[in-house]
C-alpha cells in the first residue's frame, strides 16, 4: 500500500512527474498538431487544449458577473482501491494521463491540479461531454416554445433530413440515443463517426456531413426500446436546434448557459463544413468553467435565484427513476443508465468524453468532479475504472465530513 500526503494543489503548485511525459512531447514543449496529426501521441496535449485554434470554431462569449469560486480546505487524506491494491490521491496523477482535475464542493475548490504544462487558462476539449451541453440547449429551446414538443420528429425542424431514418426519429428518442437506427462507432477510423468527422472538417477528402446523416440506414431496434450510443443522433439534434432557433449553437450556449452561468472565460464550438457546429463532440472550455456548469446542474439547474436549465427537463435528463425500462442504472450497461445525453450512476450522473474527459455531478453532496485527459486510447477500460474508483472515494470522503 502506498500512502502519500494530500495537499491542495493549485495551478501554481509544485510540478511532479506525470506519466509518459516524453512520449507526449515534453522535450519539444508539447507541440501542437494539425487537423491531420492532432490525435498523434506527441501532439495530443496541446491539441486537446487548443482545438479551437486548429479547426474552424465560434466562441461562446461569457458576460456579466463571474460566479466566484473560493478556495476551500484540502480534501481529507483518502485512499482508493483499484484491482485489489490501495492507492493515495497523488498516486493517481503519477499513474494516469490527466491534464486537469478539479474538485468543487459547495462552491469551494478543494483540489485543482494541472499536468503536462497545462494551466487554468487552457480551454480543454470536451469531446462527447459536448453531447450533454447540446441536450441542455434542446431543453431550454423546448421550454421557450421554440421546439413545441420533444415527441415531434427531427425533420419538422430540420427539413434537410426529411425522408431519412434520423429525420423520422423523435427528438426525445434522439436525446436518449434510442432511435434504433444502425450507426457504427468503434473509433477504429473506418466507422460512421469517422465519416462524420471527415465530412465536417474536410479531413482525408471529407464529404457532405448532412449526407452522412441521411444516408440509407436500416433499423436495428424499435425506437425507444434500446440504448445504442451514436454520435450521429446528437449531430441531428444540432440540426434541430439550428432549424428551431435560426441561431448557432455557439450563440445559444453564450446566451442561455455561459452568460447566466457566470463563466470566467469564453468557451468555443468547432464549426464544420455547411456552417454547423459539431454538437457531438466539438465544445471546449476551461476546467473551472466545466466545474461551474456542473455546480449549476447540481443545484437543480440554478445559479442563485436564476433558473438556467428548466428543472423538469433536467430531472428527466439525469434521474434514473425518470428513464424507461432498459435505460435506468444497471440496465443501459454495467453500473450505468442513460438519460438525455447524460450517463447515470447511483447518486449522480456524468458528462463523458473519449480520452478521459469527465464531469461527475453528485447533487445531494453539492459536489462536482472535473477531469480532462490525454489517454493513449479513445476508450481505455483501465484508466476509466481507476478514475471511477477515485471519484467514488472522493465522494465517500466528502459525505463523511
Amino acid at each position: 500500500m502506498r500512502i502519500a500526503p494530500v495537499v491542495l494543489w493549485l495551478a501554481t503548485s509544485l510540478v511532479q512527474a506525470a506519466p509518459d511525459e516524453a512520449a507526449l512531447g515534453r522535450d519539444a514543449g508539447y507541440p501542437r498538431g494539425t487537423p491531420q496529426t492532432m490525435f498523434d501521441e506527441r501532439h495530443k496535449v496541446d491539441s486537446f487544449s487548443s482545438r479551437s485554434e486548429i479547426l474552424p470554431s465560434r466562441p461562446s462569449v461569457r458576460g456579466g458577473p463571474v460566479w466566484e469560486l473560493t478556495t476551500g480546505k484540502p480534501l481529507p487524506v483518502l485512499q482508493y482501491t483499484y484491482r485489489g491494491d490501495t492507492y493515495a490521491l497523488n498516486d493517481y496523477f503519477e499513474r494516469r494521463r490527466v491534464t486537469s482535475f478539479v474538485v468543487l464542493h459547495r462552491g469551494q475548490i478543494r483540489l485543482e491540479r494541472y499536468q503536462y504544462g497545462r494551466t487554468a487558462e487552457h480551454r480543454f476539449a470536451s469531446f462527447s461531454m459536448a453531447k450533454s451541453v447540446t441536450a441542455l440547449l434542446v431543453g431550454i429551446a423546448h421550454h421557450q416554445g421554440l421546439i413545441r414538443s420533444l415527441d415531434e420528429k427531427a425533420e419538422v425542424y430540420a427539413p434537410e433530413l426529411a425522408g431519412s431514418a434520423y429525420g423520422g426519429t423523435t427528438i426525445s428518442h434522439l436525446l436518449q440515443m434510442a432511435s434504433g437506427v444502425r450507426w457504427t462507432e468503434d473509433y477504429g477510423g473506418r466507422d460512421d463517426v469517422a465519416d462524420l468527422w471527415a465530412a465536417l472538417f474536410r479531413v482525408h477528402g471529407g464529404g457532405n456531413p448532412t449526407q452522412v446523416l441521411t444516408r440509407r440506414r436500416p433499423m436495428d431496434a424499435e425506437p425507444g426500446t434500446r440504448f445504442k450510443y451514436a454520435t450521429g443522433e446528437t449531430q441531428v439534434l444540432c440540426h434541430v436546434l439550428k432549424g428551431a432557433t435560426r441561431r448557432t449553437a455557439a450563440d445559444l450556449t453564450s446566451e442561455w448557459l455561459w452568460r447566466p452561468l457566470g463563466a470566467e472565460s469564453d468557451a468555443a464550438w468547432l464549426v464544420g463544413w455547411q456552417d454547423i457546429e459539431y454538437c457531438g463532440g466539438g465544445f471546449s472550455a476551461t476546467a473551472r468553467d466545466y466545474a461551474r456548469l456542473g455546480r449549476m446542474l447540481a443545484l437543480g439547474g440554478r445559479r442563485d435565484d436564476a433558473q438556467i436549465v428548466p428543472a423538469a427537463f433536467l430531472k428527466r435528463a439525469t434521474e434514473s427513476s425518470e428513464q424507461p425500462p432498459g435505460f435506468r442504472v444497471n440496465e443501459a450497461g454495467p453500473r450505468f443508465g442513460y438519460g438525455y445525453q447524460f450517463w447515470l450512476f447511483e447518486g449522480g450522473y456524468m458528462m463523458l468524453g473519449v480520452y478521459g474527459q469527465a464531469v461527475a455531478v453528485f447533487p445531494a453532496l453539492d459536489l462536482v468532479l472535473v477531469q480532462t485527459g490525454v489517454w493513449s486510447r479513445s476508450s481505455d477500460p483501465d484508466s476509466r475504472a481507476e478514475r471511477d474508483a477515485l471519484l467514488r472515494a472522493i465522494a465517500t470522503a466528502v459525505a463523511k465530513e
